[in-house]
């Protein structure tokens, strides 16, 4: 394509985009006319309409007529945008807030814990020997001094019978010497000491008889027997164990922030996966003396009453404590904001925001507890805090609009 078609196009071209901008522009007439553009050209592109007057020609009164209207217009619609816009930038800004609550912390301790019986013995024979006879079985209810097993004893009733014979020996000796002048006071002396010293085998032996039988040292449960007749066992041998389990006795840790807050004697809640939905009552038993260094924790001891015995030794416990605590703030979580000297809160006075310094003292799902001069039922912001300023007036979303708000 030659030169001159090119530039021809490139005009054309031009000229329609300037026509489709001053088409479009209302303001556009008033540009060329300010550039210098005559306005009978201006005229010819855009067409009359009520909205647009046409533009005024280059002199005369009617021109000058024609312009005045054009320029109070302007000035009206310039002074109306400026009042909407000062209307606009002291506008007050809508808010969602939500009133502050008073929380606690501190106020409940929640620890997992093991059960053990008040209670629990193994039984171990006091004697070696064969076991002859078992009288317990598992489960089952004993009492103190029951008998639970038997051990051969055939050597030891001899003993026994051995060491009566003697002492009636011993016995008889010492009275004829008594009664006898013919003896003097050192033989009387020595059939003495062989009466006592016959009393004492024979005592000897019948305690030697009676460990043959195992006995229950405590009132109990029986556990499981670990042994059979015809078994040959020593004094390490486990028979079997029995357990108290009147009361469950439940050993928990609790954190070092509870240290001086537990005493003994409080009342405790505990519940066992064992028995869903049931809670068991008890009181603080014990508290160690000392704290954990490695885990910050002290070990504490609780007492748990089992009266329908249905509780076992070894169970995992849930316990659960409550104390007076500490009461702070509670905010909604989305109100916390941060900037570079910390956390803050736009707190509602007023009708208008103030930036609150808050101190995070816990995270709960549903609030915050923080530090910081707020009172019960103060407004928080909650949404809309991208536009809060300081000092800036704002409007509650929901609540009516008061007459200061109205006026700013």
């Amino acid at each position: 394509m030659r030169i001159w078609k090119q530039l021809l196009l490139c005009l054309v071209v031009l000229a329609g985009a300037l026509a489709l901008w001053v088409y479009l522009v209302p303001s556009a007439g008033g540009t060329l006319t300010k550039m210098g553009v005559p306005g009978e050209v201006i005229a010819a592109v855009i067409p009359r309409t009520s909205a647009q007057p046409a533009p005024a020609p280059a002199g005369g009164a009617s021109g000058n007529a024609a312009a005045r209207p054009q320029g109070e217009g302007g000035a009206q619609g310039a002074a109306q945008r400026g009042a909407g816009g000062g209307q606009g930038g002291n506008r007050a800004t809508l808010v969602v807030t939500q009133p502050v609550a008073i929380g606690t912390v501190n106020d409940r301790l929640s620890a997992i814990g093991s059960g053990q019986a008040i209670q629990s013995v193994v039984v171990m024979p006091q004697a070696s020997g064969t076991v002859n006879e078992i009288m317990v079985t598992s489960g089952q209810k004993v009492t103190k001094g029951q008998v639970l097993a038997r051990l051969d004893d055939e050597e030891q009733t001899i003993e026994r019978d051995k060491a009566r014979v003697a002492l009636a020996s011993a016995q008889e000796k010492s009275a004829s010497y008594k009664n006898l002048q013919s003896f003097s006071r050192l033989d009387v002396f020595d059939a003495q000491i062989a009466e006592q010293a016959a009393k004492l085998a024979l005592s000897t032996a019948e305690l030697n008889l009676r460990r043959r039988d195992i006995v229950a040292p405590i009132d109990g449960i029986a556990g499981i027997v670990a042994v059979n007749i015809g078994d040959n066992v020593t004094t390490q041998t486990n028979v079997v164990t029995l357990d108290d389990r009147t009361a469950i006795l439940v050993d928990f840790w609790a954190p070092e922030r509870f240290a001086v807050a537990i005493e003994p004697g409080q009342p405790v809640e505990a519940s066992s996966i064992a028995r869903p939905g049931q809670v068991f009552s008890g009181k603080v038993e014990a508290i160690d003396n000392r704290i954990d260094p490695a885990s910050r924790t002290m070990r504490i001891r609780a007492r748990v009453e089992n009266p329908g015995d249905v509780l076992r030794a070894g169970m995992a416990f849930n316990v659960g404590m409550r104390f007076a605590g500490e009461r702070y703030p509670a905010v909604d979580p989305l109100a916390v904001q941060w900037d570079g000297e910390g956390s803050y809160v736009w707190q509602i006075r007023d009708n208008k925001s103030v930036k609150t310094r808050v101190r995070v003292v816990q995270r709960n799902p549903d609030a915050v507890l923080v530090g910081a001069e707020l009172k019960d039922g103060d407004r928080i912001v909650t949404e809309g805090l991208q536009r809060v300023r300081e000092g800036a007036p704002v409007r509650i979303s929901g609540a009516p609009e008061t007459a200061e708000v109205a006026r700013q």
